[in-house]
């Protein structure tokens, strides 16, 4: 038996007070209604602070349980904007949850390389409950200033993938900073002997649908910036892409990034160790 899973990666635009016409608290309840309405069930967050995840918590059902992390993540501590994970509770069993630190280090809050900020992937281990089928969900925010960073990054991801069993399938969400031509992009589904990546929005026999960027200026889209997507293992079957370019008030969009969805189905195994 298998079943339908939508996945879906959404940057919110963390709380800037600057934003003015676009500030969080004029925009928090489009942004849960575009969540509510595509209803997926695994959700992975960029850019959202602690205000911000409490009050798509407070917009949303009950059922999602929600993990944060932050940039300067230490157990005293957790601020700055979260690569937070939402999994609907009635469907999936959280088995493990790590966070991965892109840096040299590996410590927790460390700049890598040449990043500007702390930059982490937030990894939780799922069992399915209709089928026993466990997998893993990884959702991560590479870094905008740095290229090095975001292709070291890349690396790393690739690197810690394959340190999962190989009969777990993967789902890694995010705002990668990188398009499809950009040498990070190319180091996370490159076809170089180890466990590959595949972006959904290129699945087989999967029409995308809606824009071909994922970045807006809240009233346009700029064009060729389709920088957030979701990747997968080989045994994931992708039956659904899409970018959502949901508006409010004759034109407005809720972020400065637009919602990437994925409609997924995983493997017919029960268990991994």
């Amino acid at each position: 038996m298998s079943s339908r899973i939508r996945v879906m990666s959404y940057n919110v635009r963390y709380d800037n007070p600057s934003d003015d016409t676009y500030v969080w608290r004029k925009r928090r309840d489009e942004v849960a209604g575009v969540v509510r309405f595509h209803d997926p069930a695994l959700v992975g967050l960029q850019e959202a602070l602690h205000n911000q995840l409490r009050d798509l918590r407070d917009r949303l059902s009950d059922d999602y349980d929600w993990l944060r992390a932050g940039r300067r993540d230490t157990p005293q501590d957790i601020v700055g904007e979260y690569a937070a994970i939402g999994y609907d509770a009635t469907r999936f069993d959280l088995e493990d949850q790590w966070t991965l630190w892109l840096s040299e280090s590996g410590e927790p809050g460390a700049i890598g390389w040449d990043a500007m900020l702390p930059r982490l992937v937030r990894i939780a281990k799922l069992r399915e409950n209709d089928t026993g089928v466990v997998f893993y969900f990884c959702n991560t925010h590479f870094d905008h200033a740095g290229e090095r960073a975001r292709i070291e990054s890349a690396e790393l991801l690739r690197s810690r993938i394959d340190e999962l069993p190989t009969d777990a399938p993967v789902v890694v969400t995010g705002d990668f900073n990188a398009r499809a031509v950009d040498p990070a992009y190319e180091r996370l589904v490159g076809d170089d002997g180890r466990r590959r990546l595949f972006d959904a929005h290129f699945a087989d026999n999967v029409d995308h649908h809606g824009p071909e960027t994922s970045v807006t200026d809240f009233t346009s889209l700029v064009p060729d910036r389709k920088i957030d997507h979701v990747f997968v293992t080989g045994d994931v079957e992708v039956l659904l892409h899409g970018t959502c370019s949901d508006t409010y008030d004759d034109g407005l969009y809720p972020s400065d990034h637009l919602p990437v969805i994925a409609d997924v189905s995983l493997p017919h195994q029960r268990s991994v160790d």
